[in-house]
């Protein structure tokens, strides 16, 4: 186990500021006042202080975990099962977790639970990189259903998960590859939520887009929740496009309270695009599920693309069906399990 901060003292004081040991044996050696200064400035360093050394993990009593790492289209995640005991971890664990130096590395943390009876066969929950928790996520739902069935909660094929913002249909089909009903996408601002008020607006086919400054031009966007807020921009250049730019800017206008998932998408033909996404509290990610949904039926709304799409992102391809409005986002693609592992966790 790790050492708390009065341990770490107790055992490193001496080899460290040599004050302690030097009082402790009687010792009459006289450091200069600079040096005697310094040193007792470090050994009086407050825990709080101690605590926020390394990356703002903390030296303290640390508790074991077990963990499956997964990834879909390099969209990576850990997963926990949490259906024996219940969920505990802070967010200041989960960005541990997540952290690609310290922890394990992750875009997003998964976590089973059990679900109320009747209502799903699972509930299914998501945290960001950054700790905070979120609606929904495609890729990582994905996970989900081969994590739950290769681990034997179920032995289901085809199941039911209660997320943030409703429940989804998860179906591991016979090849490996995994296909996700996302639900029903909503273009209505106040769905995300996204405030327009004193935006430029504009309408394409009858579609509603707006657009922000940025840099001394105006960037055209439309918006789309699928259970998590999106935006999507067309562009005629994925590679050029300012994802890791205009992402966090738009990310965090203030036209969007709970902040938002920014899509870029670069139709090809009728049917295959370009996608890269910036995820809110990620950053740019190999492949984003719910993005690709977002921007698969925006790009259907705006008549640049038709159903089915295929997209490629930096993380590997996926596929998409969406027949139009009321209906529900098809999303088809591989999930991968890397390895199960147990971390200490601080």
């Amino acid at each position: 186990s790790l050492l708390s901060y009065r341990d770490f003292q107790k055992a490193y004081g001496r080899e460290i500021g040599g004050i302690h040991s030097r009082a402790a044996a009687g010792e009459t050696h006289r450091h200069n006042s600079e040096d005697a200064e310094e040193e007792s400035s470090f050994l009086q360093l407050s825990e709080r202080e101690c605590q926020n050394v390394g990356s703002n993990y903390f030296i303290g009593q640390a508790v074991k975990i077990k963990f499956t790492k997964m990834h879909g289209a390099g969209n990576d995640f850990v997963v926990l099962d949490c259906t024996r005991e219940p969920f505990s971890l802070t967010p200041q664990q989960l960005r541990f977790l997540a952290d690609r130096h310290f922890g394990i590395g992750a875009d997003q943390i998964l976590v089973v639970e059990p679900a109320e009876a009747g209502e799903a066969d699972f509930k299914y929950r998501i945290f960001n990189a950054d700790g905070g928790e979120v609606e929904q996520c495609g890729n990582g739902a994905r996970c989900f259903v081969k994590f739950v069935y290769n681990k034997g909660l179920t032995e289901k094929k085809r199941i039911r998960a209660k997320t943030m913002k409703g429940v989804i249909e998860l179906e591991l089909k016979e090849d490996g590859m995994v296909r996700v009903s996302m639900g029903t996408p909503s273009f209505e601002p106040s769905s995300l939520p996204f405030n327009p008020q004193g935006l430029p607006s504009r309408e394409i086919r009858g579609f509603k887009q707006w657009a922000v400054r940025y840099k001394g031009e105006l960037v055209w966007f439309s918006v789309c929740s699928m259970g998590n807020p999106h935006v999507t921009i067309v562009t005629d250049d994925i590679e050029s496009a300012p994802v890791k730019e205009l992402g966090p800017f738009i990310e965090n206008h203030p036209a969007f309270p709970r902040r938002v998932n920014v899509g870029f998408i670069q139709p090809i033909t009728e049917h295959e695009a370009n996608v890269r996404v910036w995820e809110r509290g990620a950053g740019e990610t190999l492949a984003c599920g719910t993005g690709n949904c977002a921007a698969a039926a925006t790009s259907i709304e705006l008549g640049v693309l038709s159903s089915p799409i295929l997209t490629h992102n930096r993380g590997g391809d996926l596929r998409l069906a969406w027949e139009g409005e009321g209906e529900d986002v098809e999303l088809f693609g591989p999930a991968v399990t890397v390895f199960d592992s147990e971390i200490e966790v601080p």
